[in-house]
C-alpha cells in the first residue's frame, strides 16, 4: 500500500499556505521553501517540512487541477454569453462538460501509476466517479424531459396566440411575425 505524499500529510494551515503560494505563481520553489522554513519553524523542526521535489510534484499536480478549472470557468462563461437560458441550454452544455471531465479523470486515474496512491483510495475515486456520473445522467434525462416540456408548452402557446390575433384581426403577415418570435425560443432562433 502506497504513502500518501509529504505535502498531503502536512497540518492544513501549512498545507493551504502552499496551495496558496503555488497558485499564486509568484515564487520560486526554493523561495516557497525559504517562507516555509521561516514561517513554520515548528514543522521546521519536527522534520515534516516537504522537499524541494515534493513540493515540485505537488506543484505540477496542482496546477494541472488549476488549469483544467480555469479551462472549465471560461468554457461555462462562453456558454453562458453565447446561449441563452432557453430549454436551460446552459444547463445542458455544462452537463456535457461536467460529463467529459469526469470521463477524462477516469481514464486519468486508469492510466495513474502512482506509488503513493492507496488503491482502497483509488477504488473509492472510481466509486465516486460512478456515482456521480449516474447523478449527471438522471440530471441530463430530466434536463431533456424539461426541455420537451418547455417546446411543447412554447408550441401550444403559440397556437393560441395565432387564434387570437387572427380573431383579433391582425394580417397573416403579422401573425406569422408573432408566431415565429414565439416559437423562436425553442426553434434555435429559427423562423417558424
Amino acid at each position: 500500500m502506497g504513502r500518501k505524499s509529504s505535502i498531503s500529510r502536512l497540518p492544513a494551515d501549512v498545507k493551504s499556505f502552499i496551495e496558496g503560494k503555488l497558485a499564486e505563481g509568484r515564487v520560486t520553489l526554493d523561495e516557497l521553501i525559504a517562507e516555509l522554513h521561516t514561517k513554520f519553524p515548528t514543522v521546521q523542526k519536527a522534520g515534516e517540512l516537504p522537499s524541494r521535489a515534493a513540493v515540485h510534484r505537488y506543484g505540477q499536480k496542482l496546477e494541472k487541477r488549476l488549469s483544467a478549472i480555469r479551462a472549465s470557468t471560461e468554457a461555462a462563461k462562453i456558454i453562458q454569453a453565447q446561449a441563452g437560458d432557453n430549454e436551460d441550454a446552459r444547463s445542458g452544455a455544462l452537463t456535457a462538460l461536467i460529463q467529459t471531465e469526469l470521463f477524462e479523470a477516469i481514464l486519468n486515474l486508469q492510466e495513474l501509476d502512482d506509488p503513493d496512491m492507496d488503491p482502497a483510495e483509488r477504488v473509492g475515486m472510481l466509486s465516486a466517479a460512478a456515482k456521480n456520473i449516474a447523478t449527471l445522467t438522471r440530471s441530463s434525462v430530466a434536463l431533456k424531459q424539461f426541455q420537451a416540456k418547455v417546446r411543447d408548452a412554447t408550441r401550444a402557446a403559440a397556437s393560441e396566440v395565432e387564434k387570437t390575433v387572427k380573431k383579433a384581426g391582425l394580417s397573416d403577415a403579422t401573425v406569422a411575425e408573432i408566431k415565429a418570435r414565439i416559437l423562436g425560443i425553442v426553434d434555435d432562433g429559427k423562423k417558424v
